[in-house]
C-alpha cells in the first residue's frame, strides 16, 4: 500500500470526524447553550483538516491517477456529513486490496 493512500485515508477519516463533531456537538452547544469555546476550537481544527484533506487528495489523485471526475467526487464528499466515511468505504477500501 502506498503511503499516499494511507495518508489520504486517515486524513479523510479525521476530517469527516471533525465535521460530524462540529455539526452535531459543537453547533448545538453554541446555539442551544451559548457555549462558544468548543465551536471555536473545533472550527479551527476542522478548517486545518479540510486544507490538509485537499492537499492529500491532490497528492492521492496524482499518484493513483484516479481522474478528474473521481477527484471531484472525493471533494464533494468532504462537504457532506458522513461523506468521507462513505467515500472511504466505497472507493478507498477496494484500493487497499
Amino acid at each position: 500500500m502506498k503511503l499516499s493512500l494511507l495518508t489520504f485515508k486517515w486524513t479523510a477519516l479525521l476530517e469527516g470526524a471533525s465535521f460530524v463533531i462540529l455539526l452535531f456537538i459543537c453547533m448545538p452547544l453554541k446555539y442551544g447553550a451559548a457555549i462558544m469555546l468548543p465551536n471555536k476550537i473545533m472550527g479551527m481544527a476542522h478548517g486545518v483538516l479540510t486544507v490538509i484533506y485537499l492537499f492529500t487528495l491532490i497528492n492521492f489523485a496524482i499518484q493513483y491517477k484516479i481522474g478528474f471526475a473521481k477527484t471531484l467526487l472525493f471533494l464533494i464528499m468532504s462537504f457532506l456529513p458522513f461523506g468521507t466515511f462513505y467515500a472511504e468505504r466505497k472507493w478507498l477500501r477496494p484500493l487497499e486490496a
